[in-house]
C-alpha cells in the first residue's frame, strides 16, 4: 500500500468515527451525563412568586414539596427567570404535575417549620396552572440558559422541543 492510500484510509475511518460520535456521544463513550432539565413553561396566570408543589398524576395528593429553606439561596428567592413572550425558565425543579400554593415563597421561607403535605394541599391555588411546558435538554449544555431559550423563542423553535404539557 502506498503512503497516500494508507493516509486516505485512516482519514476516512477517523471521519466516520467522529461523525458517529457527534450524533450520540453517550453511545460512543458509554457515559451518560445527567443533570437538571432545562424547563421552559407558560402559566395561565402569574404564579412566579408562589410556592410550587408536585402533585400525583390524578392531582389527589402532594407527592413532593420544598422545605422552608429550599426556596431562598443567598438571601434571594428562587423564582423563574422571565423569558420572551411570557415564557419562564424554571429555576426550582417543577414538572407537568406542578401546582401552586396561595402562599408566596417569601412568606413560606419565613416559617419556622415546613408544613406537612395535608396542610399544604389545603393551600393549593391552582392544580392545573400550566398553559405549556417544554423540556429543552439539560441546563449544563447551555452557557446562558435564559439567552439560549430566548433564541429558541425568537426563532420559533421552542415548540420543536419535547413538549411536556
Amino acid at each position: 500500500m502506498t503512503v497516500r492510500f494508507k493516509f486516505l484510509l485512516i482519514y476516512i475511518v477517523f471521519c466516520q468515527l467522529c461523525s458517529s460520535c457527534s450524533r450520540e456521544a453517550a453511545f460512543c463513550t458509554g457515559v451518560v451525563v445527567t443533570g437538571p432539565p432545562c424547563i421552559v413553561y407558560k402559566t395561565k396566570a402569574d404564579y412566579s412568586e408562589l410556592v410550587p408543589v408536585m402533585l400525583s398524576a390524578d392531582k389527589s395528593k402532594i407527592v413532593s414539596y420544598p422545605d422552608v429553606k429550599d426556596l431562598v439561596i443567598d438571601g434571594k428567592t428562587v423564582i423563574p427567570t422571565p423569558l420572551l413572550d411570557g415564557y419562564l425558565l424554571d429555576n426550582r425543579g417543577i414538572g407537568p404535575d406542578v401546582a401552586f400554593l396561595t402562599i408566596t415563597i417569601r412568606e413560606y421561607s419565613r416559617m419556622t417549620t415546613t408544613p406537612d403535605a395535608a396542610r399544604l394541599f389545603a393551600l393549593i391555588l391552582d392544580k392545573d396552572p400550566l398553559a405549556e411546558m417544554y423540556e429543552c435538554g439539560k441546563r449544563y449544555q447551555y452557557n446562558d440558559p435564559a439567552e439560549a431559550m430566548n433564541q429558541l423563542i425568537r426563532k420559533g423553535k421552542l415548540k420543536c422541543q419535547k413538549r411536556l404539557k
